[in-house]
């Protein structure tokens, strides 16, 4: 990625509106679903479906829900940086 290149593009725009305390993210079916955050040994409800958008994934991406509340992907990072031993 050059310099003039952005970082993610926005694939669906749906304008989901976030609660507080939720994680949002694109589900297996390319559905936006929402569950509650681990905070503090708080009881963990399973994740629920907030909108139906049926995004069809292309390996490689990473799937997202933006801060806008549209489904974004941005290219997958691999190889890195060797560490140190």
């Amino acid at each position: 990625m050059g310099w003039g290149e952005k970082m993610a593009e926005v694939v669906a725009k749906v304008g989901v509106k976030k609660e507080k305390g939720m994680l949002y993210f694109v589900d297996k079916q390319g559905d936006i679903s929402a569950a509650t955050m681990a905070r503090g040994g708080k009881a963990k409800k399973g994740a629920k479906k907030v909108a139906k958008v049926g995004v069809k994934k292309q390996s490689g991406y990473l799937y997202f829900v933006d801060k806008k509340g549209n489904v974004a992907r941005a290219k997958m990072a691999r190889g890195g940086r060797k560490r140190k031993k």
